[in-house]
């Protein structure tokens, strides 16, 4: 009999390390359907978006189609939030375009370092470091990174070469050399950003299918929800047989991609040094070079993929766990590693679209995987006359959603403070993304230790003087208190005993005994008590414990 429960709970482990057994008896041939549909449908998103992830990562455009296929496969059996694909997205590939300098070894190598601090930090259930990440910090981030990406393609849409990549040469040169736009690049640019702007928000303002009771209704929906969900496919897949026909025609106007090799990776570890023309740069010096990368990366990847499934899992009443995911993202990382993959995380557009598809379980991952393994084993051929004005209006149409205008004007409202983590964020991101982030999160912390150090305190004069705190009370405020205590206690007429209130403070260390005992020490030379009401069990202990000479407390605030 004692062997069943331990079964039972091991089985139950077994079950939340490898979340795959939780669905997975459960299948059904309509789950399949769906997973069908909804993997062919993020297929046909992810292949466009790869491509030009891999432009914003400033590597071969081969290697965004290297970085989404693993992922899925991964997280088919490791993840928890059934809605959740992961992939090369925009903020990562802008991450990487700054630690990987643009050389597919350092990418990959980034990659495989992520994926084992990341399975480090999971293993060790570092999730909660996450929570150490403002929301400011996070809005000025993406909104930084949304102007920062966007203009790092307009000169694509122009048809612009040798443009600088820091984002204040970049402004300069691309407004200096305005003059030598391409018009064939500038015209099918805008016109494919006008396209997948009309097909987003036809897509918003669609009723719901339900509400339909016709056949011909149904069928038109279905007709227009398609083609707005697949926008970037279709865009792209116009734009090609636009250039392929002036290609066949003998002119061709537009700056194309030109060839991807064909083929699958090759499964095999990443180096661990490079070579360049006068040497070899070794692995030391290469993680130096990588420096903060290496702790930004894998940070940023587990934030975009907790935020993404927490806010899908809060929609369909699913619960998701930090740490698992954290599992699931290294694992799909170290793995993505050995077939050439820079770092991936959630994305939330595909996200959105594999949620918005139906999808039941994670496994509509393995579809989209394999589609994007048929790209490359078939299709590259035909990437060669995408034009490159074409994929910059797939990243341009996908990251001005994360400039939120909007979250100025809120903070405003709400608490002014958190407007300087937003703006040190947004600001130095322009400079270089390491420093904005890394800023910002200082700043965050200087306020939330700052706050600490300086709580709310509220005297209330009478026989005694009631000194009450707003929170709870750790060691950099003490010397606060005591002040406070000290000024209004000695400056009454007469001078009054002091009755500390402690209903907010749940926990106290010996920094704060020490200076508590301190205290009462002052006001006993000026002939004054301390004394304390309402404290909680912990606290009466460690004040117990601590042996204070002539300690006095009292149950309530009334009995004192």
């Amino acid at each position: 009999a004692p062997a069943m429960p331990a079964a039972g709970a091991r089985c139950a482990g077994l079950r939340r390390r490898l979340p795959v057994l939780r669905w997975l008896p459960r299948y059904s041939l309509a789950w399949l359907q769906l997973d069908l549909m909804a993997g062919l449908t993020v297929g046909l998103t992810v292949v466009p978006q790869a491509l030009a992830y891999a432009e914003v990562a400033g590597l071969p455009l081969q290697y965004g189609l290297y970085s989404s296929f693993m992922g899925c496969f991964v997280y088919c059996f490791l993840g928890t939030a059934k809605d959740v694909t992961l992939g090369p997205t925009a903020i990562m590939s802008l991450l990487v375009s700054s630690y990987a300098f643009h050389e597919p070894v350092y990418a990959i190598l980034l990659t495989f370092l992520s994926g084992c601090i990341q399975l480090a930090m999971g293993l060790l259930h570092l999730g909660f470091l996450l929570d150490f990440i403002s929301c400011p910090v996070i809005k000025g981030f993406t909104s930084a990174a949304s102007i920062t990406i966007s203009f790092n393609q307009v000169k694509n849409i122009l048809g612009l070469q040798g443009i600088p990549r820091q984002f204040f040469l970049q402004v300069y040169e691309t407004l200096r050399r305005i003059g030598e736009t391409r018009a064939g690049d500038a015209v099918l640019g805008l016109a494919c950003l006008a396209v997948l702007a009309g097909l987003r928000a036809m897509k918003s303002r669609l009723p719901r299918a339900a509400c339909m009771e016709s056949l011909v209704a149904r069928l038109s929906y279905l007709i227009v929800w398609t083609s707005a969900t697949a926008r970037n496919a279709l865009v792209v897949l116009f734009a090609g047989l636009v250039a392929y026909s002036f290609q066949v025609m003998g002119s061709q106007p537009l700056t194309l991609t030109g060839s991807i090799p064909q083929g699958l990776p090759a499964f095999q570890l990443p180096r661990f040094s490079m070579a360049v023309p006068n040497g070899t740069i070794p692995f030391r010096s290469m993680v130096e070079d990588m420096g903060v990368g290496l702790a930004v990366v894998p940070l940023m990847g587990l934030l975009e993929t907790v935020a993404i499934a927490k806010a899908f899992a809060s929609q369909n009443d699913y619960r998701i766990d930090p740490n698992q995911e954290l599992l699931a993202l290294g694992f799909a990382n170290v793995l993505g590693s050995f077939v050439s993959s820079y770092p991936i995380t959630g994305s939330f557009g595909r996200t959105a679209v594999n949620a918005q598809s139906g999808v039941c379980t994670p496994a509509g991952g393995l579809v989209t995987g394999a589609l994007v393994l048929l790209s490359l084993a078939y299709l590259t051929s035909l990437f060669y006359y995408i034009p490159k004005a074409a994929l910059a209006a797939v990243i341009i149409s996908a990251v001005v959603p994360m400039f939120d205008a909007g979250i100025f004007r809120t903070l405003w409202r709400v608490k002014r403070l958190d407007l300087v983590p937003l703006c040190v964020t947004f600001l130095l991101c322009f400079w270089e993304v390491q420093y904005g982030i890394v800023a910002g999160v200082l700043v965050s912390g200087i306020l939330l230790l700052y706050s600490i150090a300086r709580p709310p305190i509220k005297v209330s004069e009478g026989d005694v003087l009631l000194v009450q705190l707003g929170s709870s009370l750790h060691f950099p405020a003490m010397e606060c208190l005591r002040d406070a205590v000290c000024s209004h206690a000695l400056a009454a007429s007469p001078p009054r005993s002091v009755v500390l209130d402690c209903c907010h403070i749940s926990s106290i260390d010996y920094t704060v005994v020490v200076g508590l005992a301190e205290l009462r020490q002052e006001l006993r030379k000026h002939g004054l008590s301390l004394a304390f009401c309402s404290l909680q069990d912990p606290v009466l202990k460690v004040l117990l414990s601590a042996d204070l000479e002539g300690f006095q407390h009292f149950p309530s605030r009334e009995e004192a």
